[in-house]
């Protein structure tokens, strides 16, 4: 029948019906379906808690040669908060409209690249056959608490003796979508640092001229800072080389102290989520030390999340067979790809710090990008040409000859 939904779309949005929403997500109810999903894929399977109640799922097709380094295809199944007043449907009804659009969260982030990997290979092994089988293991890792850093994910995941064992040479993990004809892969990312500085100064009267107040000195920390934001944003702004991935970003997110009006505080506290480019790091801490230094004595920094991550993928074509195995794939599939570094922050930066090879590449293209936003979205056709590409990328990455 015309009308019918293909079995993929179906299993799509099933899973974007699991709450596994943060702060309380629901992985048991997950980890029971992704059992399933292993065993429709032939799939050995095994759940790794590195943190009790945070499941790691990780199934595994082994390949014809299993000492070769092994393929890693990763996801994550935590999802971000919603609010449902916001939305036009229920965020977990994956809703289906007339023109295809499939809504839910979790439908661009990143429950669409998890199945796309999952009906690639049901595709696969249904053909039978030469299609069916690979030269190397193939992994897929359906990872827990991405969303919150990957703390107690994959950066646990890649400490344990499992994760030593899988072997693996090259990993895939998501990217976002694109609003053009072309899609995105990314080989590296920029590095968040969450920064509280606290700002000491001399309290007092709320009435007089006091000197070296802490209101003084957060006053120059902040316009450093944004000083500094307005020169990377024109930066950008006026190279159409530069993409986001390319400059840092900063966003004043946090304000903290004071006890009331007439009271100037000991004490006042200023955050900002900032996001470097690898190559940049040595760079910004060398300003950050200066900004601290000239905004008066005492200042110190707390850092929620200061991640010091250079490691990029090589995506230089006859350097990285990986690379080559993975765009010659893509190409085959008419596929026009844009490198570059990925401007917030996957759990590949763990997978990198390894010397893995690591491309972050979400096959969605004329869609706009609505990860983490209200009504996200993501189309029928464009999710079922997702899967089409899989099927043609895992077997040029399973089935690449060993080298060197």
């Amino acid at each position: 029948m015309a009308d019918e939904e293909h079995p993929a779309v179906t299993n799509f949005r099933n899973y974007i019906r699991i709450k596994t929403v943060q702060p309380t997500p629901d992985y048991a109810t997950c980890t029971t379906y992704l059992q399933g999903q292993a065993k429709e894929i032939g799939a050995e399977c095994q759940v790794v808690e590195c943190v009790p109640g945070k499941p790691a799922v990780i199934m595994t097709l082994p390949g014809e040669d299993p000492t070769l380094p092994a393929v890693l295809l990763n996801s994550h199944t935590d999802v971000v908060p919603v609010f449902p007043e916001h939305w036009k449907y229920d965020p977990f009804g994956a809703h289906k409209d007339e023109a295809g659009d499939i809504y839910g969260r979790g439908t661009q982030d990143m429950k669409c690249v998890g199945i796309q990997y999952l009906e690639a290979l049901k595709r696969l092994k249904a053909m039978g056959g030469e299609k069916g089988r690979f030269l190397r293991s193939v992994h897929l890792s359906f990872v827990p608490e991405e969303e919150l850093g990957g703390l107690q994910g994959m950066a646990r995941l890649v400490q344990t003796e499992t994760f030593k064992r899988m072997n693996v040479g090259v990993a895939l993990d998501e990217g976002y979508a694109s609003t053009t004809d072309a899609m995105k892969v990314f080989y590296g990312q920029r590095n968040p640092w969450w920064i509280l500085i606290k700002c000491p100064g001399q309290p007092g009267h709320g009435s007089q001229f006091l000197n070296n107040t802490a209101g003084e000195k957060l006053a120059k920390i902040i316009n450093s800072f944004m000083a500094f934001r307005e020169q990377e944003l024109r930066r950008l702004e006026a190279d159409p080389s530069l993409t986001l991935g390319d400059v840092t970003t900063i966003n004043l997110t946090k304000l903290e102290g004071g006890v009331q009006f007439n009271v100037v505080p000991a004490e006042l506290s200023v955050g900002f989520d900032v996001r470097i480019p690898p190559s940049e790091i040595e760079a910004f801490q060398k300003r950050l030390d200066g900004w601290c230094k000239e905004a008066g004595e005492g200042i110190t920094c707390e850092f929620g999340q200061k991640v010091m991550e250079k490691a990029v993928t090589c995506v230089a074509d006859g350097r990285n067979p990986w690379w080559d195995a993975f765009s010659s794939a893509c190409k085959k599939m008419d596929v026009v790809l844009e490198k570059e570094i990925f401007p917030a922050s996957t759990d590949m930066k763990y997978i990198r710090k390894l010397g893995i090879s690591a491309f972050g590449f979400s096959p969605m293209n004329n869609t706009p990008i609505l990860l983490h936003d209200h009504n996200e979205f993501l189309n029928q056709k464009v999710f079922l040409r997702g899967v089409d590409i899989y099927a043609e990328v895992i077997p040029a990455l399973a089935n690449l000859g060993p080298w060197g």
